[in-house]
């Protein structure tokens, strides 16, 4: 659930004032996901057709790329949130199979998943990589995150413990073109709270390039702030207001 920033009480006439709020990986979605994804898609020049699952689907110029808006459907949950997005990658246009898929739930900063759509737009090959794994930890630190003890080369934290990025074992109905039961990729989820509901989660399969990943980590983990007219309640109390307009 959102709420507004500061309770209103004798302007019902006049919008919303916008906050800008950091840290980003907890300012929510604002309840505009969808509109704010579209018009990263649009911008970039991707084709969009409604399907009879009452979903979105819209593709890259080459086709090579796609995403779909995909909550009407319903198709699953990632840590008990309804899937929105689900993006995907060929390595022909006329591949019946993606490569790989990623998936994102309601209440992920749409900045961070409009920078890696433009990653993943900007790509020649998008079903290709070259980093390993460590670009991604890479990006996370140079952002201020912190390296798990535990497990350095596969996982890291904000500087609150509220959010993480992770390298495991792929979760059920996450597909990806290599069928092995045995996978691993990325993981990402925000838990302002410990012990409450997640406010967003993310599961990259294990084709997904570790470029791509770590274009989404630093976006998600940037000290920038970004705009907001409501925010989760769950963060209220762990979010800063930077300035008003």
């Amino acid at each position: 659930m959102e709420a507004p920033l500061l309770p209103h009480h004798s302007r019902p006439n006049l919008p919303d004032p916008v906050y800008w709020v950091t840290p980003r990986h907890l300012a929510g979605d604002d309840g505009v996901l969808a509109e704010r994804i579209d018009d990263t898609l649009s911008a970039l020049g991707w084709r969009m057709w409604p399907t009879s699952r009452h979903t979105l689907l819209y593709v890259s110029p080459d086709g090579l790329r796609g995403a779909e808006w995909i909550l009407a459907a319903y198709p699953f949950e990632l840590g008990g949130l309804p899937v929105a997005w689900q993006l995907s990658a060929r390595r022909h246009a006329a591949s019946a199979m993606p490569e790989w898929n990623a998936y994102f739930t309601t209440g992920v900063s749409y900045e961070a998943l409009a920078d890696l759509l433009a990653a993943i737009d900007a790509r020649e090959a998008p079903d290709v990589g070259v980093e390993g794994p460590e670009t991604v930890l890479d990006a996370l630190s140079a952002r201020g995150w912190i390296r798990d003890v535990d497990r350095p080369r596969a996982a890291a934290t904000d500087p609150g413990f509220s959010s993480c990025v992770s390298l495991e074992l792929l979760p059920p109905l996450i597909e990806d073109a290599e069928p092995r039961p045995d996978l691993v990729g990325w993981q990402a989820w925000a838990e302002p709270v410990i012990g409450a509901p997640y406010l967003w989660c993310a599961s990259f399969s294990a084709g997904v390039p570790h470029e791509l990943v770590a274009a989404f980590a630093s976006s998600l983990a940037s000290p920038v702030p970004v705009p907001r007219r409501t925010v989760p309640e769950s963060a209220e109390g762990r979010l800063t207001v930077v300035r008003c307009s």
